[in-house]
């Protein structure tokens, strides 16, 4: 793995980059118990952690783990005119089955990750209402295969703002679950909820689903074990001296297909890769300190990998949603 220190937004320093690795290894550690590991106060802790969400976009959230309970992920990619797409994304960015959705190409392409319920909310989408929506010239869906990173792997842990001790230290105790990653109807409102705060309290979560507060965190922590769902922490890579976000699409041979994807995983600038159908047949995501950044990354590691045919870059220029909606500010 490379491994360089990332120059903070000013306002933003090392101790918030410490804070957010913290939440991307236990997203519902107490203020108590990440400030004892931080070595600092509770009371740093809770105003940083306020300030991150008013001026960072930090968000806490739990999202169900598509590849781990064997869910279709599509990557579209939608080709439109420049004076709809915004309002068209953000339609995209209004639904529930969307994990993310960005503005590219000089504002012509809107890139969303999508994860059906069902296949008929797939074709629901894909054969009805984006191909009546004016205005929109093109739809490219890419179904993703295989994840070399992302998920509960979280990029923010390749910048190194913790120790291997304190990354122990942070790291929840759970049992392991024998069963296979599952989810019920009866969870709906628990990861509804959860969805909306990560956060949330045992009483809050008594609140909203019914539940006795014990029964609550049982059963969240039976399917945090099982790696049905995983906390993640959103927020703009931009602070963190990122702003730079691009899609690649990669064509790698064949035989050398896994091999590209695992490398891709190692590189600090990525932040997912997933094995995709279509044209290419490798997605990733890459955060750059610039574009000039992006240019190293481009003619260096990835352009070195052997195996590596052909590279398509898709430079974001709007982030419209990550986990929640709407994303952070950019």
């Amino acid at each position: 793995m490379q491994t360089k220190s990332p120059t903070p937004q000013p306002g933003f320093d090392e101790l918030d980059l410490r804070l957010l690795s913290a939440l991307a290894v236990d997203g519902r550690a107490s203020f108590s118990r990440i400030a004892a590991v931080l070595g600092v106060s509770d009371q740093t802790v809770a105003r940083r952690y306020r300030r991150l969400c008013a001026e960072g976009g930090l968000r806490v959230v739990v999202m169900r783990d598509a590849d781990r309970l064997g869910e279709d992920q599509w990557m579209l990619r939608v080709r439109c005119a420049p004076d709809s797409a915004l309002a068209i994304a953000d339609a995209l960015a209004k639904r529930s089955d969307t994990n993310w959705v960005g503005l590219a190409s000089g504002g012509t392409e809107v890139l969303c990750m999508t994860r059906p319920r069902s296949a008929g909310d797939h074709a629901d989408l894909l054969l009805g209402k984006l191909p009546r929506t004016p205005s929109v010239v093109e739809i490219r869906a890419h179904q993703l295969l295989h994840r070399f990173y992302g998920g509960a792997q979280s990029w923010i842990t390749k910048l190194d703002g913790l120790t291997a001790a304190e990354t122990e230290a942070l790291r929840p105790r759970v049992a392991p679950v024998p069963d296979r990653a599952r989810i019920t109807a009866e969870d709906g409102p628990l990861l509804a909820a959860l969805e909306r705060d990560g956060r949330a309290t045992y009483p809050e979560l008594q609140r909203a689903t019914g539940l006795t507060e014990s029964a609550a965190k049982r059963r969240l922590a039976a399917l945090l074990a099982s790696g049905a769902v995983f906390v993640d922490a959103e927020f703009d890579p931009g602070i963190l001296g990122h702003p730079v976000g691009a899609l690649l699409w990669i064509t790698a041979a064949p035989a050398a297909l896994h091999s590209v994807g695992q490398a891709l995983a190692g590189h600090t600038r990525i932040a997912h890769a997933a094995a995709a159908t279509g044209p290419c047949n490798i997605l990733a995501t890459v955060l750059a300190e610039s574009t000039a950044d992006l240019y190293a990354y481009l003619s260096g590691p990835l352009g070195q990998l052997e195996g590596v045919q052909h590279v398509d870059t898709t430079v974001f220029l709007r982030w419209i949603k990550q986990l929640t909606y709407p994303a952070p500010m950019r």
